[in-house]
C-alpha cells in the first residue's frame, strides 16, 4: 500500500487541480450553484490528498532526490516554495470556503482572487515535483 499512495496523492492532486480550474471557469460564466459543488469537490479531493499523503509519509521512506547539474537547485526552489505555499493556502482555502458558506460573497471574491492562483500553483507544482522524484530521477533500486 505504501507504494502506491504517491501514485494516489498525485492523483488526487491532479484532480483537484483540475476541479479548480473548472470551478474558476465556471464563476467566470456565471454558474454559481455549478461553481459551488465544484468548489466543495475540490476541498474535498484536497482533504482525501492531505490524509493519504501524510499517511505516505508516516509509512514511507523518504526519496532523495538524486538529480544532478541545474534541475538540482531548480528542484528544491520548487520543494521550497510548493511547501511554503502549500501551508499558506490551507488557512486560505477554509477562510474562502468560509466566507462563501456564510454568504459573504464579496469579502468571498477578495481573498479568492488571492487564494486561487496560490492554491493552483501548488497543485501544479505537488505534481512538478512528483514527476521528478518518482519518474525523472527515482532512486536505483536497493
Amino acid at each position: 500500500m505504501a507504494d502506491l499512495l504517491p501514485h494516489l496523492t498525485a492523483g488526487l492532486n491532479a484532480l483537484a487541480g483540475a476541479l479548480l480550474l473548472t470551478g474558476g471557469c465556471l464563476i467566470r460564466l456565471g454558474y454559481r450553484q455549478a461553481h459551488r459543488r465544484v468548489m466543495t469537490a475540490a476541498v474535498a479531493t484536497s482533504v482525501l490528498f492531505l490524509l493519504a499523503y501524510l499517511a505516505h509519509h508516516v509509512t514511507a521512506p523518504v526519496f532523495v532526490f538524486t538529480g544532478q547539474g541545474v534541475i538540482r537547485p531548480l528542484y528544491f526552489a520548487m520543494l521550497v516554495s510548493h511547501v511554503g505555499l502549500a501551508v499558506a493556502v490551507t488557512p486560505m482555502v477554509a477562510l474562502t470556503v468560509w466566507r462563501a458558506r456564510r454568504g459573504a460573497f464579496e469579502r468571498h471574491r477578495a481573498l479568492a482572487r488571492w487564494t486561487f492562483p496560490v492554491w493552483l500553483y501548488v497543485s501544479v507544482t505537488g505534481i512538478a515535483v512528483y514527476v521528478l522524484l518518482y519518474h525523472v530521477y527515482r532512486p536505483a533500486a536497493a
